[in-house]
C-alpha cells in the first residue's frame, strides 16, 4: 500500500544514495539519478511523449533520439523506501493530456518499483510544451 505523505516527510531524506540492500555480501546501492534516469526511460516508452525538458531527462531523451528542450526535467525524492518523481514533459500535438499523463504515471511507477524495489508514492507530470512534429525514436 502507498505511504502517505506525512510518513515520506518523517522519514529521513536521502543523500543522493539509497542502500536497497545490506546483507553478508555487502551492499547494493542505487544513486537517485539511476532512479531518476528508470523514470525518464519509462516516460520516452509512453507514446505521445515527444520528449522532457531538462538535464537527466534531456541527456536520455537525446540518447533515444528525441527532441528536447530546456527547464526543470527529472527530479526524484527518496525517503526510507519511499519515493516521490517530479518530471517535466513535452506532449505531442493531438495527445489527450489526461490519458497520456496516466500512461506516463502508471508507466513510471510501475518501472521504479519492478527494478528497485522502492515505493512510488507519488508521480507528478508537468506539461512543459506541446510538439506537432513526429516522434524520431530510430
Amino acid at each position: 500500500m502507498a505511504a502517505n505523505k506525512e510518513e515520506i516527510k518523517s522519514a529521513e531524506k536521502s543523500t543522493g544514495v539509497y542502500t536497497l540492500d545490506s546483507g553478508s555480501r555487502g551492499e547494493v546501492k542505487v544513486a537517485d539519478d539511476v532512479v531518476a534516469s528508470i523514470a525518464a526511460l519509462a516516460a520516452a516508452e509512453v507514446d505521445g511523449i515527444n520528449g522532457m525538458t531538462g538535464n537527466i531527462g534531456e541527456k536520455l531523451m537525446k540518447s533515444v533520439g528525441i527532441r528536447t528542450g530546456s527547464g526543470s526535467g527529472v527530479r526524484v525524492d527518496i525517503a526510507g523506501n519511499m519515493v516521490r518523481v517530479d518530471m517535466a514533459v513535452v506532449l505531442g500535438y493531438g495527445y489527450n493530456i489526461m490519458e497520456t499523463s496516466r500512461k506516463v504515471q502508471d508507466k513510471v511507477k510501475s518501472a521504479i518499483e519492478t527494478m528497485t524495489g522502492l515505493n512510488v508514492t507519488d508521480v507528478n507530470i508537468r506539461i512543459t510544451g506541446i510538439n506537432n512534429e513526429a516522434r524520431n525514436d530510430k
